[in-house]
């Protein structure tokens, strides 16, 4: 018996380094792009929109894919199918950085495509196979997400300058690579995948598209994403406005990352003990207010600001993502959410970066944009407010 017990948590240690080293491939290989645009911007003479469609493109495919990331899991089994987008994600990197503009944008894609296979599979999995543990799990993900987004950001710089703007995205390759090897153990034991009955199945009955609470959960991550990518995508550019050197502004853009990292050492515990999480959920909202604004009116603090702004949307990200696992009743239900509430949230967050691109150019600053996205920050906190309530999807 004992013997027994040691294997399962043996197993579960395998499968839980396996989820963080997947997590940590949700993030970094895209949003490490952005301090080495003026490298990009050099070397292809790229204009506003077409470096902002570095970081759009790969939020594009999220929106497209995750709809159909449950099918492929029921399709192949969610190990396998997690497996699989490991290897797009490789693909990706690999194309990304070979040389031609083109391959450039196409290795930008892929990498969006297997992103977003895992964005929607990874919390039907901690669903499925955490049950009691949903909040505590999704944070520690949420904070290797941050911390290897984080590492990379300030590497990006460093590793362009001595490699080229080629080898510095070609670095990323290790973190597929590492998630690989360790996930390669979860496929001999995965279950075979059912036909029609897979735990990843859409829910039967009424669609949860119809169920106000999965519209307040999904305006509540697809929002929080939409500020938190126009933050990564643009603020070494707010940087650069505000005369701050690149080297500095990257250093800048990984602090924010590496904030969004640090809820996760405390709202998994936190949220674990309370069923109600209205309160964490609109504070996260304005915090993230309170920064815009700062970078807004005060650009010469922007360390300080950038860091609030990575724990507000750092949190939010980890509440979002929760209330997936918390609001619905099964892992089936889970994946439908989770499907909905990123195929909406990053159509949402797709046309944050090339909007405030846009309105950046036509007034010849940041202030409007950085504006809009403090009010948006205000219609999260009511989203918080309404998803936060201790309640499940009926459907």
């Amino acid at each position: 018996m004992t013997h027994s017990i040691d294997r399962k948590v043996a197993g579960n240690g395998v499968l839980l380094a396996g989820i963080l080293l997947i997590a940590a491939n949700l993030r970094a290989p895209f949003t490490g792009l952005p301090p080495i645009l003026g490298y990009l911007n050099e070397a292809f003479s790229l204009s506003t929109m077409a470096a902002s469609a570095l970081t759009t493109l790969p939020l594009l495919a999220f929106a497209v894919v995750s709809p159909f990331s449950a099918r492929v899991a029921r399709g192949l089994g969610i190990e396998r199918a997690l497996f699989v987008a490991l290897v797009v994600v490789a693909a990706g990197i690999g194309l990304r950085s070979s040389g031609p503009l083109w391959g450039l944008y196409a290795g930008t894609v892929l990498i969006g495509m297997g992103i977003a296979v895992g964005n929607v599979l990874l919390p039907s999995l901690i669903k499925r196979d955490f049950p009691q543990h949903i909040a505590m799990v999704t944070g520690a993900y949420a904070l290797s997400m941050g911390v290897a987004a984080a590492l990379l950001s300030g590497l990006a710089v460093p590793l362009a300058e001595r490699w080229n703007w080629n080898g510095a995205l070609l670095a990323f390759m290790v973190l597929p690579l590492a998630a690989l090897a360790v996930w390669s153990t979860q496929l001999k034991a995965a279950p075979a995948p059912q036909a029609g009955g897979q735990a990843t199945a859409p829910a039967q009955g009424v669609s949860i598209w119809r169920a106000g609470l999965a519209w307040q959960v999904t305006l509540f991550f697809g929002l929080n994403s939409t500020i938190y990518y126009v933050g990564i995508g643009w603020l070494p550019s707010i940087l650069a406005e505000a005369g701050m050197s690149p080297e500095r502004a990257g250093t800048v853009h990984g602090a924010l990352q590496f904030a969004t990292a640090v809820p996760g050492l405390v709202l998994g515990l936190l949220l674990r003990h309370i069923q109600d999480q209205r309160l964490p959920a609109a504070g996260s909202a304005l915090m993230s207010a309170v920064a815009l604004l700062g970078l807004m009116l005060a650009p010469q603090q922007a360390l300080w600001w950038s860091s609030l702004f990575g724990l507000g949307t750092g949190a939010g990200i980890i509440m979002g993502l929760s209330f997936i696992g918390l609001r619905t009743g099964s892992a089936r239900q889970a994946a439908s959410l989770s499907g909905m509430a990123q195929s909406v949230g990053y159509t949402l967050a797709a046309a944050g970066p090339p909007l405030m691109g846009m309105l950046h150019d036509a007034q010849g600053g940041w202030q409007l944009s950085l504006g809009i996205c403090a009010v948006l920050a205000l219609v999260i906190a009511v989203m918080g407010m309404l998803a936060g309530r201790d309640r499940r999807i009926e459907v």
